[in-house]
């Protein structure tokens, strides 16, 4: 799931995961994102905008990791930033994301960060 409120970035997101094989489904606010998380779910993976309109990516983040299960890995959660200093990854990272990715969006950073995390995942599962 892409959790972007921006329509070019949506866009642009969209475009580079699904050229990569991967089915994309969009939400346009971190409350959305939480509905699709629980509603629509289980995704593979989340990237999560950090900044966004009705509930930010940090809050999304923190309310889905309080409905996931103990005996069920969690899905990574990636954020995307224009942030990109190291107390933002230390604060992305302690509200419960596995990773993060600075915008503009790099293609070959976005496929290794989703291959390592959903590998992981896999793996752990």
């Amino acid at each position: 799931m892409l959790a972007e409120d921006n329509p070019v970035n949506q866009k642009l997101a969209q475009r580079l995961l699904e050229k990569r094989g991967h089915n994309v489904s969009i939400a346009g606010d971190g409350r959305q994102a939480l509905e699709a998380a629980t509603q629509d779910g289980p995704f593979d993976l989340i990237l999560m905008d950090v900044q966004m309109p009705t509930m930010d990516g940090l809050q999304a983040t923190h309310a889905i990791r309080q409905l996931e299960s103990p005996e069920r890995n969690s899905v990574p959660i990636v954020a995307l930033t224009a942030f990109g200093m190291n107390s933002d990854r230390e604060r992305f990272l302690a509200a419960g994301m596995d990773g993060y990715l600075s915008k503009p969006i790099d293609p070959a950073e976005l496929c290794a960060m989703i291959e390592g995390l959903v590998e992981r995942s896999r793996a752990m599962g």
